[in-house]
């Protein structure tokens, strides 16, 4: 599933999940919640082949489900324990193989562990069987289980989709079943559907024919699926066009769209049909399904999720207008799209053994992602906004004494969902990319294909990745990544120069654990084993020396290195850590960055350090700013990028101080040089990233009171609103941040307006983000009532809030009373679910930008 990115450039942002722990009294706890008690299934019982027919009501939001599921009984029992959760068991029987039927005598429900458990009574004796169970259940409106998804037909009527989402724990939602990862089975699924409705799930259909009870329903029946995890049963019934093609490897890739939005799926239909046969010659075995089917729907609480043959995406993941999507949607696209393909081998062919080796899923379909995209989109350089968008972002997280190790070892339901975070995603991908550059790719990808092939079709852990990969590279895999999964945190190295003499270099290496709070003052500090690689001006993107530093500290000789050198820790910024670098080594570096000799990624990874250590009070602030100077002349998107975000920072946290304008006044006259050659309109030959770094630096000027930027800004949104010129969509956003942030309520309700006549949910998206800019507080307040109004989707009422928390302090204060105010409503409505972190996350912010966080 893709739960991760709160922003990817300056148009668009999806889902996040990040998990805080607090008390009560609202301060971080510092350790993982208290465990509930909770048992997993027992093997006296578990299934071979689930036959599922199930007929959903679009008008009542209920549905009739019936089970045949022949399984295997290991020693005898009087009982059958299943999971089950907010459905209705009305017979159950077992059929033996003689043909004889026992009924159960008895469903005990335990709702807390979200169990049933079925008596029977005589016992049933060791040997196969058939458990039939007829039941019902609710098409909820949760955005999980078998729930429904609202959407406008062209007629303009309302209507409603019936849609899953499985993934951790909620297949239980669906139908009574052996919800856990490891207990997989093949599934025969029929859908007894209205007649003019879509019906998808897995596999291919192999049957469609006429309900005999009623002539406006059909029932469909689909082929068996390989054998499988539960959370990856999917299926949607609705109203939905499509557009096809086959991959070169010859899978049957389809993309279903809204009805008459056929043309937007044809970007995600070229990025899958170039995904596939990518993954087959990187893992070195095929898609193992006849065809695959990406499907946008229109409530969906995550960017997406892998179900095997049959992906659901939100909206915005997956479709793109050639006119109205701006540049970065049609990258986040891609990268959605080759996130969850990677999970149809790494999750779905080979799934972990139990939501602890969750990252393992998450982790590597975060990395792996980029590795496809790079190779369909060069033209991206995605790899350095890797480094951006999950790695800085994952070193952030990371540092609070709220993390938690990447393997967590989770029970009850209700602690699954705290696990699919920053950590599981961006710091999970971030430890694999440093661990595939230190074993090489051709040693990774023998060890991946191994380990796939050993374990194709069943479950895994991480320990046994580990296993496949050091019998590929003779590295001592498990014993380096341990120090990285199963702890919290990273080191900060602490680089110093001892002295030199003629063309060598001593250099001291010392690692402690980085605090976001400050220096680490804990009785017994962690060390982790850390591949450190060295890199000098003579060639600032070859590796002179490697390093596996596995102790405090030691000392490392480079020959060869002129006095008038520099040298970089770090080079490509692939290692997890940060780097302190002494005064002497630290300003050596500046000319490289000037220059713009020392590479875009290190560039980047240098200021970002600097930002962080400032953030930790262990350098200053001044320190910082004299060496944001020195990218006057920058020319990166995704180093202008990273220089927004840590500017964005400084700037909330001097909002309310003295400095606040000093701040403002210093992100204009850095960005004004850049934006001034940007100009407003795309110039002939630009390409991807220079509309991605025009609309981040007007944004960014235009944000901070920049008077050309802003009137320009009225000017283009005055004519846009007029029809006299509209709006490229990659100006959107930034114009649109703009007005807002120095309008008045006309200009919100002109905004409100353009959000209610958009057709398109990325555009209403790209409004909803940018509402809280609005600075006056009645406007605010109206901006969070709308928050919770008909005309959001209830998966982008934590963005508007969040927009607002993340506009200003009084901002932040607003937000955090409407979510006291609202929070009965706001918990009912995502009924717990990683969507719910977001509101937790503005009371985290309003507690770091009051003093009270970790982060000051």
């Amino acid at each position: 599933a893709f739960k991760t990115k709160l922003t990817l450039g300056p148009c668009f942002c999806v889902a996040t999940h990040t998990t805080v722990f607090v008390s009560a009294t609202g301060q971080h706890t510092g350790t993982m919640p208290e465990r509930r008690p909770f048992v997993r299934l027992p093997a006296d019982v578990y299934p071979v082949n689930y036959g599922l027919c199930l007929k959903p009501d679009l008008i009542d939001f209920t549905f009739e489900g019936k089970l045949e599921a022949l399984v295997e009984v290991t020693q005898a029992t009087n009982q059958i324990v299943m999971n089950c959760a907010d459905i209705d068991i009305i017979t159950a029987s077992f059929v033996l193989p003689g043909g004889d039927e026992i009924n159960a005598t008895g469903f005990n429900y335990q709702n807390e562990d979200e169990k049933v458990t079925l008596s029977f009574p005589s016992a049933l004796q060791k040997g196969s069987g058939t458990l039939k169970v007829d039941f019902v259940g609710e098409l909820n409106d949760k955005m999980k289980g078998f729930y429904r998804s609202k959407y406008t037909a062209p007629t303009g009527e309302v209507r409603y989709a019936a849609v899953t989402q499985f993934e951790a724990t909620d297949a239980r939602r669906a139908f009574p079943c052996w919800d856990e990862p490891a207990i997989k089975a093949t599934f025969d699924i029929a859908l007894i559907v209205p007649k003019d409705r879509v019906a998808l799930s897995n596999m291919n259909v192999i049957d469609r024919k006429p309900c005999p009870e009623d002539a406006n329903l059909v029932e469909v029946k689909f082929a068996t699926t390989p054998i499988m995890s539960t959370y990856l049963v999917a299926f949607v019934i609705g109203e939905y066009d499509f557009v096809e093609s086959q991959s070169s490897d010859g899978i049957t890739v389809r993309v279903y769209t809204p009805v008459g939005k056929a043309e937007q799926g044809k970007f995600a239909l070229e990025v899958a049909t170039k995904t596939l046969p990518f993954y087959k010659d990187y893992f070195s075995v095929p898609y193992p399904l006849p065809k695959i089917d990406l499907i946008a729907i229109a409530d969906f609480a995550a960017g997406a999720m892998e179900n095997w043959g049959l992906v659901t995406y939100r909206e915005t993941a997956l479709l793109i207008d050639p006119k109205n999507s701006c540049s970065s949607s049609r990258q986040w696209v891609a990268l959605v799209v080759g996130h969850e393909l990677a999970h149809q081998w790494f999750g779905n062919l080979v799934t972990m053994e139990w939501w602890t080796h969750l990252w393992l899923n998450e982790g590597f379909a975060s990395w792996i992602e980029y590795l496809c995209v790079d190779h369909c989109f060069p033209e991206y350089d995605i790899w350095t906004q890797f480094v951006s968008a999950d790695y800085t972002r994952a070193l952030d997280l990371d540092a609070l004494d709220s993390s938690h190790p990447i393997e967590v070892n989770v029970g009850h339901p209700s602690e699954v969902d705290e696990i699919f975070d920053a950590i599981s995603y961006s710091k999970g991908a971030s430890v694999i990319r440093m661990l595939h550059n230190w074993t090489g790719d051709e040693d990774f990808r023998k060890g991946m294909n191994a380990y796939l092939l050993k374990f194709q079709h069943k479950n895994a852990s991480t320990e046994d990745l580990w296993e496949c990969l050091e019998q590929a590279s003779g590295k001592p895999i498990a014993e380096v990544m341990s120090s990285w999964t199963k702890q919290m945190g990273f080191p900060i190295i602490v680089v110093e120069e001892e002295k030199v003499s003629g063309d060598e270099r001593i250099l001291k290496l010392s690692q402690k654990k980085f605090c976001a709070s400050g220096p680490h003052n804990g009785e017994s500090c962690p060390s982790w084993m850390v591949p450190v690689s060295i890199c000098t001006s003579e060639d600032p993107k070859c590796t002179k020396l490697k390093v596996l530093l596995d102790r405090p500290e030691t000392t490392v000789t480079l020959s060869g290195v002129a006095p008038d050198q520099w040298i970089k820790i770090n080079p490509g910024t692939v290692g997890f850590y940060r780097i302190q670098y002494s005064t002497a080594m630290l300003e050596s570096l500046l000319p490289g960055v000037r220059d713009l000799s020392l590479p875009p990624v290190d560039r980047l990874g240098l200021q970002n350090d600097l930002f962080s250590l400032s953030r930790a009070g262990m350098i200053s602030t001044v320190e910082v700013l004299k060496l944001m100077e020195a990218f006057v002349n920058e020319p990166n998107y995704t180093v202008w990028s990273d220089l927004s975000s840590n500017l964005g920072v400084l700037s909330s946290l001097l909002s309310h101080t003295e400095f606040h304008e000093d701040i403002q006044e210093f992100i204009r006259d850095l960005f004004t040089p850049i934006g001034l050659e940007l100009g407003w309109d795309c110039k002939p030959g630009e390409g991807h990233l220079d509309a991605l770094l025009r609309g981040l630096v007007l944004g960014k000027l235009g944000k901070a009171g920049h008077k050309p930027t802003l009137e320009e800004a009225r000017r283009r949104f005055r004519d846009h609103v007029e029809g006299k010129q509209v709006l490229p969509a990659d100006l959107r956003s930034p114009v649109y941040l703009t007005v807002l942030k120095h309008g008045d309520s006309a200009t919100l309700d002109t905004m409100m307006k353009l959000h209610k006549l958009a057709d398109m949910q990325e555009e209403k998206n790209r409004i909803e983000r940018v509402l809280g800019a609005i600075s006056a507080p009645d406007l605010i307040q109206k901006v969070l009532s709308f928050a919770l109004s008909e005309d959001v989707r209830p998966q982008d009422t934590v963005f508007v809030i969040g927009g607002v928390a993340g506009s200003s302090k009084q901002g932040r204060k607003a937000a955090w009373k409407f979510v006291k105010d609202n929070w009965e409503e706001l918990y009912n409505r995502y009924q717990g679910g990683f969507l719910i972190s977001q509101l937790i996350k503005v009371r985290d912010d309003q507690l770091h930008a009051s003093g009270n966080g970790s982060l000051l």
